[in-house]
C-alpha cells in the first residue's frame, strides 16, 4: 500500500519531532513521500529528519500562530511543491480536576490541539480547493469517545478538533478532498511515559482502574506509534479513496466504541 504517486509526493506532518508525529513522518518517507516535517521543537525536529529513510525537510514552526502557519505552508509549497496530504499530530496535554484547572492550562491545550488544527487545515485546504484534490488526517484521541477524570481540557480540545475535521470534510467533499480522524488510546510515546511510575506504568493502562472509571485495553498491550502511523497511512492512501468524515479508533478496544 503506497500513499504516493510520482506527482503526488508532498506530505506535511505537524508534531514530527517525536512520538506519533515522528512515526508518521518515518512511514511516509519510507513510502516515497517528500515529507515537510513541522514542530516547535527545532532540535528534536532536526534529529527526526536526519533519521528519516527518505526525502524530508524540517520546518520549525508554532501551529498556535496562524500567521506563522500561513507562511509555513506557502514556504513548503514553494520549496517542495503542492501539499497533497496534511497530517495534524501536534498536541499537548495538561491534566487535573476541572475545579483546579487554571486558565493558562486550558488555553494552552486548546491553542495547540484545536487552534493549531484549525490554522493548519485552513491554510492547506485553501490551496487544496484550488487543485480539487488532497487528503487531511487529524490525529485526535480516544478520549473523544469516553469521559476521563482529570482530562477534561484535553478531551474537550480533542473532541473539538475531531468534529472540526469532520465538518471540514463535509465542506470539502465537493472538491474531492477527504478529511478523516485517527484516535489513538494509550500509546508508548513521551507524553504517555510522563504518566508512568516505574515498571508498572504500562500495566496500569492495560489493566484500567475502577477508581478512575477507566476501562483497560482488551487487546492486552499498549499501542505503538507505528500502530497509529499505519492507520494514518491507510486513510491517506488511495485504498481509502471513498472514506471521508470518519473517525478510526486505534486503542486496542479501550474506548469500547460501538
Amino acid at each position: 500500500m503506497s500513499v504516493m504517486s510520482s506527482d503526488d509526493r508532498v506530505v506535511l506532518v505537524t508534531g514530527a519531532a517525536q512520538g506519533i508525529g515522528a512515526a508518521v513522518a518515518r512511514m511516509m518517507a519510507a513510502d516515497g513521500a517528500l515529507v515537510a516535517a513541522v514542530d516547535v521543537d527545532a532540535g528534536g525536529l532536526a534529529a527526526t529528519v536526519a533519521d528519516l529513510p527518505g526525502a524530508a525537510q524540517a520546518y520549525p514552526a508554532d501551529v498556535r500562530d496562524s500567521a506563522a502557519v500561513e507562511a509555513l505552508v506557502k514556504q513548503v509549497e514553494e520549496d517542495l511543491g503542492p501539499v497533497r496530504v496534511l497530517v495534524n499530530v501536534a498536541g499537548v496535554l495538561r491534566t487535573g480536576p476541572v475545579t483546579e484547572l487554571s486558565d493558562s492550562d486550558w488555553n494552552a491545550v486548546f491553542a495547540v490541539n484545536t487552534d493549531g488544527v484549525f490554522h493548519c487545515c485552513r491554510a492547506v485546504a485553501r490551496r487544496m480547493v484550488r487543485r480539487r484534490s488532497g487528503t487531511i488526517v487529524t490525529v485526535s484521541s480516544n478520549v473523544t469517545g469516553v469521559p476521563r477524570t482529570s482530562m477534561a481540557a484535553y478531551a474537550a480540545s480533542k473532541a473539538a478538533s475531531s468534529l472540526f475535521t469532520k465538518c471540514l470534510g463535509l465542506e470539502l467533499a465537493e472538491f474531492g478532498i477527504r478529511c478523516n480522524v485517527v484516535s489513538p488510546g494509550s500509546t508508548d510515546t513521551p507524553m504517555q511515559r510522563a504518566f508512568w511510575t516505574g515498571a508498572s506504568g504500562p500495566e496500569f493502562s492495560i489493566r484500567g482502574s475502577l477508581d478512575a472509571y477507566r476501562v483497560g485495553i482488551p487487546l492486552g498491550r499498549i499501542g505503538t506509534p507505528e500502530d497509529v502511523a499505519a492507520a494514518v497511512r491507510f486513510l491517506a492512501s488511495p485504498e481509502a479513496g471513498h472514506i471521508t468524515m470518519q473517525e478510526l479508533f486505534v486503542d486496542g478496544g479501550a474506548a469500547l466504541v460501538a
